[in-house]
């Protein structure tokens, strides 16, 4: 399942790598995707460079108690890295060679569903596989005119069936697709 947050634009970046448009602070209502979502996810998919970024993440002591208890549920899923550039890590399990084994695998196994967090390389690459089954896109209100687009070197068009729509009170809708086999 690929799980994101993107711009109305879709951008899920900025052209500087800033995310700071993407944040529940500014968006009341929003944190109640996340809320329901994170329950239903037992691993975690990760490109090498949202790994290192976001991987080991800790908030800070200022942060509130909400964001704490969020990170502390991320950091208790299973995780894997995707990366040509495998290392020892006992946190998370690197996968370098044969990606669709190794997704149907793991997609296999009895559990809970599976986040594919990013990046943008990872996940052109899942797209571009077939490996991506469900979408879903928490589209934020802004307009960032330039940045790393969610979509971007994809080979061939992909059909979705949209399944529902949520919305929140500060604009920020939750779109949820289906991809056609």
């Amino acid at each position: 399942m690929l799980n994101l947050a993107v711009t109305l634009d879709g951008f899920i970046e900025g052209p500087n790598g800033e995310i700071d448009w993407c944040n529940f602070e500014d968006n009341p209502g929003a944190e109640s995707f996340f809320e329901k979502f994170l329950p239903t996810i037992g691993s975690i998919f990760y490109g090498r460079i949202s790994y290192d970024l976001w991987g080991q993440y800790q908030p800070d002591e200022s942060a509130s108690a909400s964001e704490k208890k969020l990170w502390a549920s991320v950091h208790s899923m299973e995780k894997y890295v995707f990366s040509r550039k495998p290392r020892n890590d006992n946190k998370a399990i690197f996968i370098k060679d044969d990606i669709i084994t190794a997704v149907n695998d793991i997609k296999s196994k009895p559990g809970k569903d599976i986040w594919l967090y990013g990046g943008a390389n990872l996940i052109t690459e899942f797209i571009n596989l077939g490996l991506v089954d469900f979408y879903q896109l928490a589209v934020f209100p802004v307009i960032l005119g330039s940045g790393k687009p969610l979509f971007s070197n994809i080979k061939n068009r992909v059909g979705l069936q949209l399944i529902n729509v949520e919305t929140s009170a500060s604009g920020v809708i939750l779109l949820n697709y289906n991809a056609n086999s």
